[in-house]
Order: structure tokens, then sequence, then C-alpha cells
């Protein structure tokens, strides 16, 4: 007879609970929403990616607590000849990451015409959905033009869930920034069961 093999399974492997979130990336072209998202898909940096035409779509599994996370990353073109396509890319977001570069003011000073853009794919449900300010090239100190204090007072007026500094190039804060912004969909996920 033909041996038989049995797999232990860790009861961690059956009961771990699954999410799965769906992410935009958007603000205007070159402020860094591609090269944050590669760092924080491969850990690496890479500073010349070419344009993004219409969207990118990435997937990254991860743990938070006891439940197992799929996010779907949408990094959005920032270029306005795209912009009309944002809110049919992010319509079924679970939540939203506006990003702009801290050396170059134009960059936040577009934020409002951003949102305006993204909320329209949410109407009457979009109170529910998280959504980050990012201040990118936070390693190009010598260049900044966006103070942190000006970059969190703009985040406290249009009311974002959190506001955040970071370098892809460094690293600094993109893990902080993705787990930060998984666990307040979560929270929001099971208050809404």
């Amino acid at each position: 007879m033909g041996e038989i093999y049995v797999k232990i399974i860790d009861a961690e492997e059956i009961i771990m609970p699954y999410a799965k979130f769906k992410v935009c990336v958007f603000g205007d072209g070159g402020v860094g929403k591609t090269t944050l998202v590669n760092r924080y898909l491969t850990g690496t940096f890479k500073g010349d990616y070419k344009i993004t035409i219409g969207a990118d779509f990435y997937i990254k599994k991860l743990d938070i607590g006891d439940k197992a996370i799929t996010l779907q990353i949408w990094d959005f073109a920032g270029e306005d000849k795209f912009r009309f396509l944002l809110p049919t890319y992010a319509s079924g977001s679970s939540g939203g990451i506006f990003m702009y570069d801290i050396t170059r003011h134009s960059s936040i000073e577009n934020m409002e015409k951003w949102l305006e853009v993204f909320k329209k794919s949410f109407e009457s449900r979009f109170i529910d959905i998280p959504l980050i300010m990012v201040g990118g090239k936070k390693d190009l100190e010598e260049k900044r033009v966006i103070s942190t204090e000006e970059g969190n007072e703009m985040a406290k007026k249009y009311n974002f869930y959190e506001f955040i500094e970071c370098s892809s190039k460094t690293g600094e804060n993109i893990e902080e920034l993705f787990k930060g912004i998984s666990e307040r969909m979560l929270e929001i996920a099971q208050y809404l069961k």
C-alpha cells in the first residue's frame, strides 16, 4: 500500500480572518506616487519611473493583528489629461492617499481639485473612506518649500484621517503609512458589519 501523508495545520491558518481593500493613490504628476508604491512593494528605491498612463494596479498581502489583509493599490496618473478618469478608477475604494511633493508648492495647491474629483465616486458613502495626506520627498529637506506645519494644517482643514511625511528614497515612514491606512480601513470594515 502507498504511504499516507498528514499535514498538521496551525489553527491560525484556519481561523485567520481575511479582508481585501482597494486604496487609490492620487495627486499631481511627478510627486512620487509610483516611487512610493514601488518602495512599499519591493523595499527598494528607483527614481527613474516613466509617467503613469491612466492607472497602475498592484497587490500587497500583509497581516494586521490576527487579520490577513490584501491591499489592491491603484496608482493614479497625475497629469491633468487623465484626471477625469479618477472617479471611475476610485470607485469602490476603501481608502485614499493624496500625495504632494514638499519641494513643489503647486502640488499642494491642487489638493482641493483632486479631492473634488476623488469624492465624485462616493457620494453619501464618502464619510466612511479614510484619507491620508502624504508629503513626499522628505529626503530633500534642503529644497523644502512646504513646511510640515503647513501640510498638517491643510490636512486638518480638509478632514484627512492622518497626515504624514515620507521618503521613498530612504524608506522613512513608508511602512507606517500603509499600515496606518490598513488599520483604519479594517476598523471601519468591522464597524460596518
